[in-house]
């Protein structure tokens, strides 16, 4: 593959499923459906954690969060672990970033050559609370989706600027001699549950396709699920038809509008005459469960939460096929330094991933894709592997889940603790632990959330500090509540 530009275009907290590209029959995203007929699009794409800072860290260094200790929204990735951003920058080409990084902060160098309005975590230090672990203070996010509707936020204006960011760096650097890397970060359409009245319009009305399992009798009976569910004041009761039709609604809206930015800079893309030599990836950094299972937000090991978009094109990639081939954001890693032309450095031997532009050019083949959760809402440790035939979830100190992923796609019935599937069960759990110790890793995860506490004074003084919904985009305060 010859060296080109790499724009890689993230949002946050995308559902794989919301894209007309990916088959939803409502949901409007004209601009990323023209780049996937373009290019290549990825049916079996996956976050490594499905929440912002743990899986940010692991897409800039190529390693699972348990490698660098990234657990949770309190552990930023802070530039001691070498990224992709430092691999490129080191030889030479240009590599910046535009939008939100929820990264540790502007005292330490993460590698890019630029950071243009960085979103990074709250005061250097993120959500504090989430390092409690063991009675942890209940979040009630239950208002989030009451207040959902049309509206403004400062999520939505941030995500103009950061539009109209990319399209003046386009301008800066058409004319660049050596390729270039460009990360622009979308923070839309992660909550606050807010879409402009004309975006939100297109689905107002309450019929929407109704989310997996939404009805409280059809939630699946977990105890890890019970715990999010009442952790996060989510039910029961359920929200009522018209409260998660409105919710959806405005999630949508935010889709769409997310959609429309992105279409505005790859249209400068192709007004510049760079398309060309320029290859894109779309992607987000996990999904959305938008009521489904019970559920509202990200966190969990199913589809909802853990699959992403996943959307490459350009010189070299097959234009308007579709792979099942699985990958996951750790590929990033190997997808820039090869896009580019550069080259790896002997730390970067051991890395699990793989170019996701090699694999569009492959025939189908399998691949294991492994994830893992020790953030916020779990009292325990949960892992995923995954390929083309099963889903294997492994939660500490609870019961598994094993998905059936061709004839059950919508993961609805659970094989683990049937009999005639004790074997696959086994076999999976062996190539988990091929990859993680489970236990050992939940245990660390606790040791280190504990220190961190610690060096902040403690339990007491986190409570003390408070939880906050959304991290608050450049020169917002964040807005601080009393920990229940």
């Amino acid at each position: 593959m010859q060296p080109a530009n790499l724009l890689y275009i993230i949002s946050d907290q995308h559902n794989r499923d919301a894209l007309g590209c990916y088959g939803h029959p409502v949901v409007q995203t004209p601009n990323l459906d023209r780049l996937s007929e373009r290019g290549t699009r990825f049916a079996n794409a996956y976050t490594n954690c499905a929440i912002c800072v743990p899986v940010r860290a692991s897409l800039a260094t190529g390693r699972y969060v348990h490698q660098i200790r990234a657990w949770d929204n309190a552990h930023p990735y802070d530039g001691s672990v070498e990224s992709w951003h430092h691999r490129l920058r080191e030889q030479g080409h240009t590599i910046d970033s535009i939008g939100k990084l929820h990264f540790s902060g502007p005292d330490n160098d993460h590698g890019f050559s630029n950071e243009v309005e960085p979103l990074h975590v709250v005061e250097g230090v993120g959500d504090l609370l989430g390092c409690i672990r063991e009675e942890a203070p209940f979040r009630k996010k239950r208002g989030g989706i009451l207040n959902a509707g049309p509206g403004d936020s400062t999520y939505l204006q941030y995500d103009k600027r950061n539009a109209d960011s990319g399209i003046a760096w386009l301008d800066a650097h058409k004319d660049a001699d050596k390729p270039w890397a460009c990360f622009l970060s979308f923070v839309c359409p992660h909550p606050p549950y807010i879409a402009p009245q004309e975006m939100f319009d297109l689905y107002a009305g309450g019929d929407l396709p109704w989310p997996k399992q939404w009805k409280e009798s059809d939630w699946p009976a977990h105890g890890a699920m019970d715990y999010f569910r009442r952790f996060f004041d989510f039910g029961p009761p359920q929200f009522t038809e018209a409260e998660i039709q409105n919710m959806m609604a405005a999630y949508f809206g935010a889709c769409t509008y997310v959609d429309a930015q992105i279409g505005r800079v790859l249209d400068h893309l192709e007004d510049l005459g760079l398309a060309e030599s320029t290859r894109v990836v779309y992607t987000s950094d996990h999904g959305e469960h938008f009521g489904s299972r019970g559920i509202y937000g990200k966190f969990t090991m199913y589809d909802d939460a853990c699959a992403v978009p996943m959307i490459a094109a350009g010189p070299g990639i097959p234009a308007g096929k579709v792979t099942s081939t699985p990958v996951s954001l750790i590929d990033t890693f190997q997808t820039a330094v090869e896009c580019v032309g550069a080259t790896y450095s002997e730390a970067d031997a051991d890395l699990s991933g793989e170019s996701m532009f090699a694999i569009a050019s492959e025939p189908d083949r399998d691949r294991t894709i492994f994830s893992e959760y020790h953030a916020v809402g779990s009292e325990h440790a949960f892992y995923m592997v995954r390929d083309r035939d099963y889903k294997y979830v492994h939660y500490v100190n609870d019961q598994p889940q094993l998905f059936d992923c061709s004839a059950d796609p919508d993961e609805v019935n659970d094989l683990s603790q049937d009999a005639s599937h004790a074997a696959t069960v086994e076999r999976y759990e062996v190539k988990l632990r091929e990859i993680v110790e489970p236990e050992r890793e939940d245990a660390n995860a606790k040791t280190d959330q504990k220190a961190k506490l610690d060096s902040f004074g403690g339990i007491d003084a986190a409570l003390a500090r408070g939880a906050f919904d959304n991290s608050p985009v450049p020169g917002e305060e964040p807005a601080f509540r009393k920990a229940k």
